[in-house]
């Protein structure tokens, strides 16, 4: 009998070791994905830098935001009218492309590198400028409008895709999503020296794990629409030329 509960009471031990011991290689797993994705970039997040010396800008015009969708509801793809990038697209969301140049307006309005011409000056011009032209490359447009404007450098924004999510912060029944992109134009020559690109849908935690800084940054909740072009538009924005790098 006595041996029987030496023998029980050790594999309650090993047992109870086992048990930690796996609790310890979960919490490891946790923390080295955790660094991982830490150093990555967002999801849904590229830019391109055309970095040939002549990056630095002192006056920028902004182009009114623009949302870009197709009229036939059974076509789910739009282009850029400037690279070509196809995007897929939802249902329109009133007003989604000035919300998004707000957002980035707001945290351009933070650096002092460079004067900002606003939109509601700009697209006057800008309207102008493209009835004057009427069929000339966008890229030309975007020249005469910075001219006229004395500017440097010029931003034109599109918004593809802006689906609210459908529930709450706790249970949603479908996630946000939202695409969008921005060009800055270099006046002198029409060439595009940044382009900044955000594509994303919200994922669970379950659903991917790669995600988790996204998901420990939006405080494990389903986030608006909103909220998703704003934690966007902070990983786009960190290779504009003349942002501080924090």
């Amino acid at each position: 009998m006595i041996n029987s509960l030496r023998r029980g009471g050790g594999n309650i031990h090993r047992d109870s070791f086992n048990i930690l011991v796996r609790f310890a290689r979960f919490l490891l797993l946790f923390f080295i994905l955790c660094i991982f994705c830490g150093c990555q970039r967002a999801s849904g997040v590229s830019t391109t830098l055309k970095d040939d010396g002549k990056v630095i800008f002192t006056r920028i015009a902004i182009v009114p935001f623009q949302a870009i969708r197709q009229e036939d509801a059974d076509i789910k793809t739009v282009r850029c009218p400037v690279c070509g990038l196809v995007f897929r697209t939802e249902s329109y969301t009133k007003g989604s492309e000035t919300v998004v140049e707000g957002i980035f307006l707001d945290r351009l309005k933070e650096e002092k590198a460079f004067a900002i011409i606003p939109p509601d000056r700009v697209g006057g011009v800008y309207e102008g400028v493209a009835g004057a032209l009427f069929k000339a490359d966008i890229l030309d447009v975007l020249k005469k409008v910075g001219t006229e404007l004395e500017a440097d450098g010029i931003i034109l924004g599109y918004v593809y895709r802006f689906k609210e999510r459908k529930g709450y912060a706790l249970s949603a029944e479908t996630p946000a999503s939202v695409a969008f992109e921005i060009h800055l134009i270099r006046v002198s020559d029409g060439a595009i020296v940044w382009r900044g690109i955000f594509d994303k849908t919200q994922a669970s935690l379950m659903e991917n794990l790669l995600q988790i800084a996204s998901f420990i940054k939006e405080g494990g909740k389903w986030v608006t629409a909103k909220e998703l072009a704003a934690e966007g538009m902070d990983a786009v924005l960190k290779d504009f030329p003349g942002v501080r790098h924090e």
